[in-house]
């Protein structure tokens, strides 16, 4: 496998990170409907998968699809019950399911995912703000001048 990009070393790095991941991720609701689908803040889960592997520069090979898309998504299966329908746990299931798929590739153990998840539902308030600042610092860099 490729060597990945940057992987995140302090928990605040994570943070900004998965910050970062999800805005992205987020970029992609306005396309929805032309794809035919209505894609909100509570479906972004299901792409976390494939930000880990754009973010780290890995190649998008069936086989890494698959890997990510397994872990996160059985993942996401075994506690959707635990934070139920908020914002926060839109935040938290992308999460999951994104540094699961960091799990999944061997770029993490499993003890730094267990710390980098509990430190990021102790800090979801930050969280939530700085996916704030990132959406309208992205509207204002868009808008014509």
């Amino acid at each position: 496998m490729k060597k990945p990009n940057n992987i995140p070393q302090s928990m605040q790095e994570w943070m900004n990170d998965i910050i970062n991941a999800y805005t992205d991720a987020a970029e992609t609701i306005p396309f929805g409907p032309a794809a035919g689908v209505d894609i909100t803040d509570r479906e972004l889960f299901h792409l976390a998968p494939i930000v880990c592997i754009k973010f780290r520069g890995l190649e998008r090979t069936k086989k890494n699809l698959k890997i990510v898309t397994e872990a996160a998504l059985s993942s996401y299966v075994a506690n959707d019950h635990v934070h139920g329908d908020t914002p926060e746990h839109s935040i938290m299931a992308f999460a999951l399911c994104y540094v699961v798929s960091h799990y999944a590739l061997e770029l993490i153990e499993e003890k730094k995912s267990e710390d980098i998840l509990n430190f990021m539902g102790q800090h979801l308030n930050e969280i939530k703000k700085g996916i704030g600042r990132v959406e309208l610092w992205r509207l204002l860099v868009k808008l014509p001048l």
